[in-house]
């Protein structure tokens, strides 16, 4: 019973958060709402029994990815109002694709449940002695190893391109000329001054 109740508490918080996410006008106000749906939706994963993806979903999510958002939606500046002018000229655009999401979801759906196939085939078959953290382990590392080294390419070509991106150049500092620090000799770097009783040192 009380997991029933966990349950339903859970969804309808996870339900109740992206829903809040979707329609703060406050930036902020989103990723604090998006970071409680994460910590509801790791509490889901916890009554699945599916420790590995709660805890996925709580130090990876929550304490990088959405603080991250946080700390870049409070540091930029950004002015959303001048984002959101043109938004009605792709209104239609975005109708197309949302129908087109669901029109998806419920073919997956139906084809999933048209299968024929039983509930004890349809869970891939782990050993209740083996711990989630190895059966993720195990299939991580052996069978989606192609997909997993991709996924860190992606994801490394992403971060290249936000540099690139957001990397500015300052007339009003001098760069680092890194070659000419390390031929620098030693006794070009310090002076060994000796200056008299009351008298401080001239720079």
């Amino acid at each position: 019973m009380i997991q029933l109740l966990a349950f339903y508490l859970f969804a309808v918080v996870v339900i109740a958060s992206g829903a809040m996410t979707i329609l703060s006008r406050n930036p902020v106000h989103s990723v604090l709402w998006l970071i409680l749906a994460f910590f509801n939706a790791a509490g889901l994963m916890v009554l699945a029994g599916a420790e590995f993806i709660a805890m996925l979903l709580v130090i990876v999510y929550v304490g990088a990815v959405a603080v991250l958002f946080l700390f870049v939606v409070m540091m930029l500046n950004i002015d959303f109002a001048e984002l959101r002018a043109g938004i009605m000229h792709y209104a239609a655009v975005g109708v197309l694709l949302a129908i087109a999401l669901i029109a998806e979801i419920i073919v997956a759906v139906k084809a999933w449940s048209a299968g024929g196939l039983q509930l004890a085939r349809r869970a891939a078959p782990i050993d209740a002695a083996v711990p989630n953290i190895e059966a993720v382990g195990h299939l991580l590392y052996t069978r989606y190893l192609f997909v997993f080294e991709g996924a860190g390419l992606v994801l490394l070509v992403a971060m290249i391109g936000a540099i690139v991106l957001t990397y500015r150049k300052r007339s009003d500092l001098r760069p680092q000329n890194v070659s000419r620090q390390i031929n620098r000799r030693s006794k070009d770097a310090t002076r060994n001054m000796n200056p008299p009783v009351g008298q401080g040192v001239e720079l």
